[in-house]
């Protein structure tokens, strides 16, 4: 991105959808564990989920500490950003799946890992002065925050607003396998947002 940096001083508005992972509990673990295993597991992580972000041809906006928000979209628009995003989601569910297999075989506790989905206008562009800070801001980013954290609620692995999928079906047609976990829900109020949005889930492993 720095070696294209006049294009991301373009400040604009444009469709793009972000997803954000996060770890359950992650504070509890932590403090029932030494520093150095903290930050291991914390690297497993981000390498397997960094790997899925690039794999579908995202952007790794920034690690939240023991999450990460990825958007598509990003700096250019292109044929098919919900539904790399929406793919990306499953492949980390399915890499998260892998590794707490791993981690049992070891003897290791299970982590468990969410996922939130939205899709609709950012506002972004380089908002910094002395270096290059690509930012991508607005309603769109906070609502796949909170939808992320409804999976708690929920007790589900993900959570894409509709406005997601329907973008995302448009793009590959509804039929695709990757809407086969997806359940539709009741709408939900999303702090931010001015109107309930319907969401769709997916179960945890052991719950399809």
């Amino acid at each position: 991105m720095s070696k294209t940096d006049e294009p991301l001083k373009q400040v604009r508005s444009q469709d793009v959808a972000v997803l954000f992972v996060d770890i359950v509990g992650f504070t509890a673990f932590a403090d029932a564990r030494t520093p150095e295993e903290v930050v291991c597991t914390l690297r497993e992580f981000h390498a397997l989920m960094e790997q899925e972000v690039f794999r579908h041809s995202g952007t790794l906006d920034k690690y939240l500490g023991d999450g990460l928000m990825t958007t598509f979209g990003t700096p250019f628009t292109g044929t098919a950003d919900a539904s790399k995003a929406l793919r990306c989601a499953q492949a980390m569910i399915a890499a998260a799946d892998r590794w707490n297999g791993q981690r049992k075989a070891a003897g290791e506790a299970p982590i468990r890992v969410s996922f939130g989905l939205h899709y609709g206008p950012v506002v972004l562009g380089d908002i910094g002065l002395t270096c290059l800070e690509f930012a991508v801001i607005g309603s769109t980013v906070n609502a796949a925050s909170r939808l992320e954290a409804l999976t708690r609620t929920l007790d589900c692995a993900l959570v894409a607003s509709d406005d997601l999928v329907k973008r995302a079906k448009a793009e590959l047609g509804s039929a695709d396998a990757a809407f086969r976990p997806l359940v539709a829900q009741a709408p939900q109020t999303i702090r931010g947002l001015e109107h309930s949005i319907a969401i769709w889930t997916q179960a945890r492993a052991g719950e399809l």
